[in-house]
């Protein structure tokens, strides 16, 4: 076979083995090692459904077909290099090439083929007869047949880079799908020149032709994946702002204290939306209150199942059950049983837990009723209590389920804190009774702060350095002395 560098250049000095066997040691050491992190990665057939672990898998293969192919073309240097004792530097005896069979089912084969113009031989290495899945007994395919074999959307490049290089001398490198006989499509990459004569004629073309079907699919792979990802990505942010902005609607904007209109008993409320630390999701918890016709004032808090557009779409819909109901003067507990039902019924399926209370200035009571909820806690003269709850499963668990409410007489100068469970991290065990807990040692600075804001800052500073896996609300009511 020619060279397959122009005539009037020299050939370059074959690799000496000793160099050529530290580079096939080096690639074989990288593939040991790719093989090792594959399985410690252990990414399992059911996780393949995750974008992100389909995209480690896709550059994992990707990996290996380039290794691969490394290793067959460092392999077929070491087998062109002398192998005769006597020819070989002492000490330097190169190991006995891989078995044939083990050589073709490595990925990347690599084939060689001279076109000679002036007396139309065609010479074809074994390797290329085997990409293109011809018998060496039908002989290779002349420059002018060669197209036969190619996709016809690739036909006209191949045409035009054969036609540039041997017209005007230029290089070939370029990729041309093939037809095979049996086996179906492959993908080739050629690379070739023109081998001039003695008179600057063009005599001949020479050509590397390298199978590169399953690395480009690898590649193909990641870019698939890489794909999805952005576009999971983006869909998540579309989510998260529409979610952020439904959020933003239902719940009521604080930015200080609100006090409701003054008498007997008023209220200083505040009220605090604490994101999950560890996820950019928007939950399903909310915190409310408002002042009915009667006079009296609706406080509460509750937690619907889920993330996203999917769980703020809900617990608008729920929270705004909830307000209509009250103003239409359901009572704590009934209200729960309507929001059970309308859980229970609902074609979305989804769990909610709630706090629900009535607060009546002219008389300084709370009738409330909970959903599975944690209990409100009462801070009175520097202590803290959880008041104790009244019958409630969550809701949406139990059709028909039954819930009771509770009347607690309130004094002047008490203070309610009403809060969703996702105060503390999951990983600390019984975490609704951990946060809870928390806010009771809170009890010194409730005593000593002048507003309902400044407790929700307490609670803030408290619980801000905490990796919440969920997100929680709080609400923070004062009870206010006589006009």
């Amino acid at each position: 076979m020619p060279s397959p560098l122009f005539a009037d250049r020299s050939a370059p000095q074959p690799p000496q083995s000793g160099a050529l066997d530290a580079l096939i040691s080096q690639t074989q050491h990288l593939r040991g090692g790719l093989d090792a992190v594959r399985r410690e990665s252990s990414i399992e057939d059911e996780q393949f459904e995750d974008p992100r672990a389909r995209w480690q898998r896709a550059l994992c293969e990707l990996a290996v077909h380039h290794l691969d192919g490394l290793g067959e073309h460092l392999g077929q240097l070491r087998e062109g290099l002398p192998v005769d004792p006597d020819e070989a530097p002492p000490g330097e005896r190169l190991p006995a090439a891989p078995p044939e069979p083990e050589r073709r089912a490595s990925a990347g084969r690599v084939g060689s083929a001279e076109w000679n113009l002036l007396t139309d031989e065609v010479t074809w290495s074994a390797e290329l007869y085997e990409i293109f899945g011809r018998r060496p007994s039908d002989g290779g395919l002349s420059l002018d047949e060669l197209p036969s074999c190619v996709h016809p959307a690739d036909q006209s490049a191949l045409t035009a880079m054969v036609t540039d290089c041997l017209v005007d001398g230029k290089p070939i490198d370029g990729e041309f799908r093939i037809i095979r006989p049996i086996s179906g499509e492959r993908t080739v990459h050629m690379m070739g020149e023109p081998v001039l004569e003695a008179d600057g004629s063009t005599g001949s073309m020479w050509a590397v032709l390298r199978d590169v079907s399953e690395l480009r699919r690898s590649q193909q792979a990641v870019r698939e994946t890489q794909d999805s990802l952005r576009r999971q990505r983006h869909i998540a942010q579309t989510e998260h702002r529409l979610a952020v902005e439904l959020q933003e609607a239902v719940l009521p904007p604080w930015r200080g204290t609100l006090s409701l209109p003054t008498g007997t008993g008023a209220l200083d409320l505040a009220a605090h939306y604490l994101p999950s630390a560890i996820s950019a999701l928007v939950g399903g918890d909310w915190y409310d209150a408002l002042q009915l016709p009667d006079g009296r004032t609706l406080l509460s808090v509750g937690d619907l199942t889920g993330h996203g557009v999917a769980a703020t779409s809900g617990m608008a819909t729920l929270l705004g059950a909830l307000r209509g109901m009250a103003v239409a003067g359901v009572e704590p507990g009934p209200l729960m049983g309507y929001l059970n039902h309308m859980l229970d019924v609902s074609p979305q399926p989804a769990l909610g837990s709630a706090v629900c209370g009535l607060y009546d200035p002219a008389a300084r009571t709370l009738t409330w009723a909970q959903a599975g909820h944690p209990a409100p806690l009462l801070f009175r003269d520097g202590t803290g209590l959880a008041l104790r709850p009244p019958e409630g499963v969550l809701l949406g668990a139990t059709s028909g389920a039954t819930y009771t409410q509770r009347t607690e007489v309130l004094a002047p100068g008490d203070l309610l804190v009403l809060h969703t469970d996702g105060l503390a991290p999951r990983s600390v065990p019984a975490s609704a009774e951990a946060g809870a807990e928390r806010l009771l040692s809170l009890a010194p600075r409730f005593s000593s702060a002048r507003t309902a804001q400044e407790c929700v800052r307490a609670v803030v500073e408290c619980f801000d350095d905490e990796q919440r896996e969920d997100d929680a609300c709080l609400l923070v009511a004062r009870i206010g002395s006589d006009a």
